[in-house]
């Protein structure tokens, strides 16, 4: 039996494990998904060794960085972004393993936020500096989009801090992606910082979030006109991706 998994920690909710596992029981495929939770990343070439029938990762916090340096090769577009998300784990002759890493989140992003996209969304803005905030940056300026991080410190030239984004910025600015954890479940009335009261009907809020539905991220949003979508769609889409990243 072929096996799948997550590495992450702490894996609390795990949407991988569910989805994958349903997949294989109505396909018939002869597969199982586990969970690797472990502490530090130093443990991971050991869950490689120890799950022989090992054929792929996905990797989720605080991980898709650090697990860089055990891998043997990065997709050019990873390379580029500096986060895996999905690892394709090859066994070669005399016991030796080639792990090559990909990431899927730019894949599901990109294809997920493409229909929303009109003639006016040149300029975006980026909420959050981590992991899938890399993913969206590369996502975007392959679709022709030209993105600037807000974050909560000014960490480097040319990122904003939420104190910056000014009538002007927000009038350029019209599409506004939240890459950060403000607002997840159970925490639902917080929201980012941003000058809601600038959002437009020309304006497209996207959240990474999908836990609420809705978030006030997005509330907030729409009662100004905008159109807003969560991260669902690309939660599924990144994870089609994997499976055939998997199986190329």
């Amino acid at each position: 039996m072929e096996k799948y998994g997550l590495i992450g920690y702490p894996l609390r909710h795990s949407f991988s494990i569910g989805y994958f596992n349903e997949k294989f029981k109505s396909e018939g495929i002869n597969a199982e998904y586990v969970n690797f939770e472990i502490p530090k990343i130093n443990d991971f070439m050991e869950v490689i060794e120890e799950n022989p029938n090992l054929r792929g990762l996905n990797v989720t916090i605080p991980y898709k960085e650090q697990v860089i340096p055990f891998l043997s090769e990065l997709d050019p577009d990873t390379a580029k972004i500096g986060a895996v998300n999905v690892i394709k784990i090859i066994r070669q002759p005399k016991g030796k393993v080639k792990l090559v890493g990909y990431n899927s989140d730019i894949i599901g992003f990109t294809q997920s936020i493409q229909p929303l996209l009109q003639p006016h969304h040149k300029k975006a803005l980026i909420l959050g500096t981590g992991g899938a905030s890399k993913a969206v940056y590369h996502g975007l300026k392959n679709l022709g989009i030209e993105s600037v991080f807000v974050s909560r410190t000014h960490r480097a030239d040319g990122m904003l801090t939420y104190e910056e984004l000014s009538p002007e910025i927000m009038a350029e600015y019209t599409v506004i992606v939240n890459c950060t954890p403000v607002g997840m479940f159970p925490k639902v009335d917080f929201c980012p910082n941003i000058p809601y009261e600038l959002v437009t009907p020309n304006h497209l809020l996207y959240d990474l979030l999908y836990n609420p539905n809705v978030t006030l991220f997005m509330k907030k949003g729409e009662a100004q006109g905008a159109v807003v979508k969560n991260g669902l769609e690309m939660l599924l889409l990144q994870a089609f991706a994997a499976w055939e990243i998997w199986h190329k």
